[in-house]
């Protein structure tokens, strides 16, 4: 008698067993980028206060020291600044803007009479080349007049975002702050408005002033810098924010007296 064969086991698909055995992996989630954190400056939002408080006070109608007539020529001026003092541009300007004060009459005087009223100045080769370019930009695009936006402004040869916040502000009473060396340096060197670059100190102050003394900022910033808190060594002495400074270059404790500076 034969014995009753065992029934085959089935088949099993060894890709089906696998799928099974192996739960569907999940697609990697992209990764994100980290958000950009607001740097932490060692001042409280009274103390920065306190400190425009001061400049107002010290300085209650700053005003910008290159000379100008009208909009056309502060531009001019202020492109002519690059790598170059107020004074070494006013004395430049006075004659040129006597005779050349438009666009118009800019481009009749012509590149080789520019650059022998700008000759003192440094690179005025270039910034001569700059003045012709940008006047007749001027009459070509915007019909002779001085655009008052940011991004019209820089298209002007010679024209760079500082120069651009200079005009919006002087010129058109637009709020900007305009990074200068000395802005720059003040930034840092107070760790005020740290940054590598002049957009990123921009970009800081704008956090931080009280919307009540943006528009003259600038103005208070650069004179400080430039008659105080000097490049080579801080007046420290001379100084009305001596008590709140947190620059490690700091040599007093005791704040000037609060007095309003001649103009």
């Amino acid at each position: 008698m034969q014995k009753p064969k065992s029934p085959k086991p089935a088949k099993v698909s060894l890709v089906s067993a696998t799928a099974a055995e192996k739960p569907a992996r999940a697609k990697p989630a992209t990764p994100r980028k980290p958000a950009a954190r607001r740097k932490k400056i060692p001042y409280s939002s009274e103390e920065i206060h306190e400190i425009f408080r001061r400049f107002s006070i010290q300085r209650p109608e700053p005003k910008g020291e290159l000379e100008h007539v009208n909009p056309f020529t502060l531009v001019v001026a202020v492109a002519l600044s690059a790598q170059a003092t107020d004074v070494g541009v006013n004395k430049a300007t006075r004659a040129l803007f006597a005779i050349a004060d438009t666009p118009e009459k800019m481009l009749a005087l012509g590149e080789d009479r520019v650059r022998d009223y700008i000759k003192t100045i440094g690179l005025y080769r270039n910034k001569a080349k700059n003045v012709i370019a940008l006047s007749q930009k001027l009459i070509d695009d915007y019909g002779g007049e001085v655009p008052r936006t940011r991004e019209e402004l820089v298209t002007l040869p010679g024209v760079g975002r500082k120069t651009a916040n200079v005009v919006m502000s002087m010129a058109f009473g637009i709020p900007t702050l305009a990074v200068d060396t000395h802005v720059f340096r003040i930034g840092n060197r107070l760790k005020i408005a740290p940054g590598k670059t002049p957009d990123e100190v921009e970009a800081a102050f704008l956090k931080i002033i009280p919307d009540e003394y943006l528009f003259q900022a600038h103005h208070w910033l650069i004179l400080h810098g430039r008659y105080c808190c000097k490049a080579r060594k801080p007046e420290c002495e001379r100084c009305v924010i001596a008590d709140i400074c947190k620059s490690p270059e700091k040599t007093v404790d005791i704040p000037a007296p609060l007095v309003e500076l001649p103009v």
